[in-house]
């Protein structure tokens, strides 16, 4: 019952959304169906392969208790920086209107990667690294519980 409730929600949600933009002009929908092509074929021709090749490197590189921490990590940065781009890129400021990127965006970039990476260590060194996955014992020798 909850699956055919939120079917019938989605379907009403893509309707309502169909409608407004149909109501905005033939103009406005054909330019709104080719920037969706578009970020189709952006994310297929250039940020997939990116990705990927990005991944082999990681395998190549790090160690393999690492990779996943590692591969977590540059997913996040990644895709916080890909959308980051026009802030950190300056694009929209306008000298005539200093309100405008009026802050220091690549230190808070800068800030995120930091965070993560110390996420990254965190979770690898207390979490998951002292605990051997097929035993269930710590690294060091000892047993759960002492």
């Amino acid at each position: 019952m909850t699956r055919v409730l939120l079917g019938v929600v989605g379907v009403a949600a893509a309707a309502y959304g169909v409608v407004r933009l149909l109501a905005t002009g033939l103009d406005n929908t054909v330019a709104a169906v080719w920037w969706l092509a578009g970020g189709v074929l952006v994310h297929d021709g250039v940020l997939a392969p990116v990705t990927l090749l990005i991944g082999l490197a990681v395998a190549a590189w790090v160690p393999p208790a690492w990779r996943r921490a590692t591969v977590g990590a540059l997913v996040v940065v990644g895709t916080v920086t890909v959308m980051a781009i026009p802030v950190l890129g300056g694009f929209g400021a306008r000298a005539d209107n200093p309100s405008l990127l009026d802050r220091p965006y690549l230190l808070g970039w800068l800030g995120l990667v930091l965070l993560v990476s110390a996420a990254m260590l965190l979770a690898e060194l207390v979490v998951r690294r002292p605990w051997d996955a097929r035993s269930g014992r710590r690294r060091d020798g000892a047993r759960p519980g002492r």
